[in-house]
């Protein structure tokens, strides 16, 4: 149950900080911080999470994470449901935060997109589905090599968080414009249950591309990267 909590409260932090610094600060006139800021701050609460609670689970925070180190033989199949539902629960019970902050704005009209990922007419620059597929697949994929790297036995100790909170600046730095950034499915179901149906029925495309990139580099890292 450590381990669960851990992964909700990891999850819960994930989503507050970095779409709720997308939501409240991404915009706000002369002072806001842009994509720059939303992609450092979903860095930071990958890197002060895995500092604070990876010793208790792993700090995967992320269904792909978790899927993508099972395919590399880092975690066991019969955890891997418990995670998963406990990191879901943990981004939708952020995402209700947001909502009553956002809904508790003297000006409030409607939350707008809730910093929802999208495709197609809901990306935030008009990107393709296809775009999103491929663009998701390889930042996941690379973000789980790095993962997998960075916390293999024979990488230098106490360093894997500041590359993994790094890796995911950098990789909204590249992805916010074209999909507004998943590589989280929790973080993705999160965001579209509050945003409505437009972002609803997209929502398989941020399972789908995420899992099956974390897959194949679980599978690259075991066959490639691990020590025989």
């Amino acid at each position: 149950m450590k381990k669960l909590f851990a992964e909700f409260f990891g999850t819960f932090w994930l989503v507050f900080g970095g779409c709720g610094s997308a939501i409240f600060a991404a915009g706000f006139p002369d002072l806001g911080i842009g994509f720059a800021g939303v992609a450092l701050a979903f860095g930071l609460t990958v890197l002060t999470m895995a500092y604070a609670l990876s010793h208790i689970s792993g700090g995967h925070f992320n269904p792909a994470v978790s899927i993508g180190l099972w395919a590399g033989g880092k975690f066991e199949a019969k955890d891997l449901l418990g995670y998963i539902i406990a990191q879901v629960i943990g981004a939708i019970a952020a995402a209700g935060a947001l909502y009553l902050i956002v809904t508790g704005k003297s000006d409030f009209v409607d939350i707008g997109g809730f910093a929802a990922n999208g495709y197609g007419d809901l990306s935030p620059d008009g990107y393709s589905m296809t775009s999103a597929l491929v663009a998701e697949f390889l930042l996941t994929a690379f973000f789980l090599l790095i993962i997998l790297g960075s916390t293999n036995a024979r990488a230098p100790k106490g360093f894997a968080p500041i590359a993994i909170g790094l890796a995911l600046t950098l990789i909204h730095l590249i992805s916010i414009p074209i999909t507004n950034t998943s590589v989280n499915p929790a973080r993705s179901t999160s965001q579209a249950l509050f945003a409505g149906a437009d972002f609803t029925r997209q929502l398989w495309l941020f399972w789908v591309a995420p899992i099956a990139g974390a897959i194949i580099a679980g599978l690259i890292h075991k066959a490639l990267f691990e020590k025989e």
